[in-house]
């Protein structure tokens, strides 16, 4: 296939050469099949044009999925874009992140405040297993273009060895390190400065291992706006009563029912979230 030379805007406004071999790997990831990403990357090749944007070029493929493949394969490729539809308080991606590490085998607890050695913090979230306990602050974005920088890591930084400082109370959860999530991307100070001190940062692809993506893969949790049989007002009305999961209604499709959906849709959402939310799918 030969290459148009042309270059794409990303999110955050840089332009790069678009490459389609990143738009064969995001069809991989998401489970679509050769002859499905042979046949969407020449039709996006054809059309693409100077100055396209990331995101045009998505809703182009994804529409293109969602003709070729069954629904699993497009919602999976919509992940990006539906942890973004989480918003906009921040909340529902906190309790993602939150089930994401119970689902790893840790006791989990939000909005926790407890005391440093020096000043009482509020923490997003706190996870402990028998042999480990971490804090995270969780920072959510959306729109896909804005970055957690080097002031929120140094911030984080400051507050978790505040808390990794203070007495230990038995029968209490001690801090022992620190680590900043987020749902876009790091500056590239912020890295830096990651590496440079261990704290541990988590973002949509960084590290290149244990990313975000890859903790959707490996537990098998997808917030329930990936859905695509159900419309954004709709997984709107869930996600205000806390239902952030896809496997909150596979089980059943009575809590659908229940928040105004028809039982016809309600019956087939049940089964896109009982395709879809399964652990050890390759994204």
């Amino acid at each position: 296939m030969e290459k148009k030379s042309v270059t794409i805007v990303k999110a955050d406004g840089e332009r790069e050469p678009f490459d389609p071999e990143k738009l064969k790997r995001s069809l991989t990831r998401a489970g679509a099949g050769e002859k499905t990403i042979a046949e969407i990357t020449t039709q996006v090749v054809s059309e693409m044009k100077d100055g396209m944007s990331t995101q045009e070029i998505y809703s182009r493929a994804f529409n293109y999925l969602r003709e070729k493949e069954v629904r699993p394969v497009a919602a999976r490729y919509s992940l990006k874009r539906a942890i973004l539809a989480l918003g906009p308080s921040g909340f529902p991606f906190e309790d993602f992140v939150s089930e994401i590490f119970r689902a790893k085998g840790y006791d989990v607890m939000t909005g926790v405040i407890t005391n440093g050695k020096c000043a009482e913090h509020e923490v997003d979230l706190i996870a402990t297993s028998a042999d480990d306990a971490f804090g995270a602050e969780v920072k959510f974005h959306n729109s896909p273009g804005m970055k957690t920088d080097l002031k929120v890591a140094l911030y984080v930084r400051a507050r978790f060895i505040d808390l990794a400082e203070a007495p230990k109370v038995e029968g209490e959860a001690h801090i022992e390190r620190g680590m900043l999530i987020t749902n876009t991307k790091f500056t590239g100070n912020a890295i830096e400065y990651g590496k440079c001190v261990g704290l541990t940062l988590i973002g949509w692809n960084y590290p290149e291992s244990g990313n975000l993506q890859d903790l959707v893969s490996e537990t098998g949790l997808h917030p329930i706006t990936c859905l695509t049989t159900l419309s954004e007002s709709e997984k709107q009305r869930l996600l205000e009563d806390k239902l952030v999961l896809c496997r909150s209604i596979k089980a059943g499709a009575s809590v659908l029912t229940e928040h105004g959906i028809t039982p016809e849709k309600a019956a087939e959402a049940m089964r896109e979230a009982q395709d879809l939310c399964t652990s050890g799918v390759a994204m």
